[in-house]
């Protein structure tokens, strides 16, 4: 079987050249998956409907994205400028992980080449997320029955606040967020399970933390898994402040994949954050997802 992996050109959106964040890395991401062979064709998605929208977010919120109203400061927040294809983009990249999360309840395992906006909150956005992705496709499964018992599995350095804050009172789903603790967001918020990592770790800890962790939650049963696959843990990151190597983080991404693959649970690869200092290396690193779990489907 192929790995089915989600892809749209518009992922890449217009923004400012001085911005931080690698808008391009979509792009290249898509082409090295095809170039490498670890996907043949693309499943394209499309823009996220309104009405699967606002199971996350405010009307109010989705309106003034959708028009380009957003307040100056609430766009400042967010760090892109809100734009057509900004709003392109933030609407297909939704679609695209709702499409992986459908496509994996039948492979077991699926990827969405974009995702893990997990910052963005149930009426605001933050941190180069405009809605909640994962957010929006989790309760697209419980609210159409694919799924009543779900796990968000966050191994992004940056605490994943805006799940944690989506699903506070919703016992059915999980939120595990496993971050730098003082890295971003300043304040955090309290997610089910919150992992704080020190400064600097290095892989050996890393992954014995890892792995203590994915005991204790094989304890419980989920219909679903959502995992945002973050490489700013990365040690030449430029916003994070873990020492994770190229190999710790292939290792962990091995780790989580046959964890959950092994036991039928059909899991959701999300890309979150990676800001390494090589833009080639950071595509090497985002493809180490997609390359693992083509290797065991």
């Amino acid at each position: 079987m192929e790995l089915p992996v989600v892809n749209h050109p518009d992922y890449v959106a217009k923004i400012n050249d001085d911005n931080k964040f690698p808008i391009k890395k979509f792009g290249v991401l898509a082409e090295y998956l095809l170039k490498t062979g670890v996907v043949k064709k693309f499943h394209i998605p499309k823009e996220c409907s309104i009405k699967t929208m606002k199971t996350s977010h405010s009307l109010e919120y989705i309106n003034h994205i959708r028009n380009k109203t957003l307040d100056i400061k609430l766009q400042k927040k967010i760090g892109f400028p809100i734009n057509d294809s900004v709003v392109r983009r933030s609407f297909v990249a939704t679609g695209g992980t709702v499409l992986a999360s459908k496509l994996a309840l039948d492979s077991k395992l699926a990827c969405n080449t974009a995702g893990g906006s997990h910052h963005a909150a149930f009426d605001f956005g933050a941190g180069y997320c405009v809605f909640n992705d994962v957010a929006v496709a989790a309760n697209y499964l419980k609210n159409n029955g694919y799924a009543r018992k779900i796990l968000i599995l966050d191994l992004d350095v940056h605490q994943g606040n805006g799940n944690s804050e989506i699903f506070q009172n919703d016992k059915d789903v999980l939120t595990f967020s496993m971050h730098c603790a003082s890295n971003y967001p300043a304040k955090k918020s309290k997610s089910d399970i919150d992992i704080e990592l020190e400064d600097y770790m290095e892989d050996q800890e890393y992954l014995n933390v890892l792995n203590d962790n994915l005991y204790k939650l094989n304890q419980n049963k989920y219909d679903f898994v959502f995992y945002v696959a973050g490489v700013d843990i990365h040690h030449d990151d430029r916003l994070g402040k873990l020492k994770i190597s190229d190999e710790g983080i292939n290792k962990r991404d091995q780790i989580v994949v046959e964890n959950f693959y092994t036991k039928k649970i059909p899991l959701c690869g999300v890309l979150g954050g990676g800001y390494n200092k090589s833009f080639d290396k950071l595509i090497e690193l985002h493809a180490m997802l997609h390359k693992n779990c083509a290797k065991i489907i």
